[in-house]
């Protein structure tokens, strides 16, 4: 990768890939599969270091794992969320993030979380955090002959919820309208930390800061939750497309923040 540059590319699940391919939104010299890469694949999780999830594992793999389901609720729901059966047990998280598409499911997921991009490449090895890793709609921080190795999520907290949810026109159109992913710490009545990323509302993914620091020190009700979706709209830039109007985005990211905090809470409290 290194030798051809920009023009390279890796093949890990390659749903994504094998289409720019084919409508030439990139030509290419090489081709280089990294799918057998052992760091790629690793799936463990600590209680101490959290979890390691390598960019080459499926979807399928990440949504069956009972650690991620139990403990990163939100990831589950994007993992579920990408694609079909067919393509779940071939893309990734990690191809989801490298592809740097401002309606990716995981991108939220992985934001709400605090995740961390592991990159290895000519030059060593870096880390970045997932909220800065998309520059640009398909733009990322990746420079040439560089690849995505892991992501990294910090163990969750106590009670700690986080959930996903988008809007889709129709099951047949498969990317989200307006994507939000959400975590929550309670303690006690109160909130302890929360953090808002949505998809879909930008020409990257959006980590709406202001909207999750307002809910610190605050009570976990539905006014709180409303006045925090009245937030998260302010962080939205969305553009009008085939999918969507401005002004129906900036209405859905008040309403799944709304949802998607709810559900958030509820898992919080019933987390141990």
């Amino acid at each position: 990768m290194a030798e051809k540059g920009a023009k390279a590319r890796a093949l890990a699940g390659g749903t994504d890939l094998l289409v720019q391919l084919r409508v030439k939104r990139y030509i290419v010299d090489r081709v280089v599969d990294v799918k057998h890469i052992a760091e790629m694949n690793e799936l463990s999780y600590s209680d101490s270091k959290g979890l390691v999830l390598g960019a080459a594992v499926p979807c399928y793999r990440v949504y069956e794992d009972k650690h991620i389901s139990a403990k990163y609720p939100g990831l589950y729901d994007s993992a579920s969320l990408i694609g079909g059966i067919q393509i779940q047990t071939r893309a990734g998280i990690g191809g989801n993030l490298a592809n740097a598409a401002p309606s990716a499911d995981a991108i939220p997921s992985l934001i709400a979380l605090g995740a961390t991009a592991n990159i290895a490449g000519p030059k060593g090895k870096r880390s970045v955090p997932v909220e800065h890793f998309c520059t640009g709609p398909g733009k990322s921080v990746l420079q040439d002959g560089e690849l995505l190795v892991s992501m990294s999520i910090p163990p969750p907290q106590a009670k700690m919820g986080s959930t996903y949810i988008r809007f889709i026109p129709r099951n047949e159109m498969d990317i989200a309208v307006v994507g939000v992913g959400v975590s929550v710490v309670l303690n006690g009545n109160s909130i302890k930390s929360a953090r808002i990323a949505l998809a879909s509302v930008g020409p990257t993914p959006i980590f709406a800061t202001e909207a999750g620091n307002w809910l610190t020190g605050k009570a976990p009700t539905e006014d709180s939750v409303m006045q925090a979706a009245e937030a998260a709209k302010k962080a939205a830039k969305p553009i009008t497309d085939m999918r969507g109007t401005i002004e129906q985005r900036i209405h859905l990211v008040g309403v799944l923040t709304k949802r998607s905090l709810l559900s958030a809470i509820t898992r919080a409290k019933e987390a141990r």
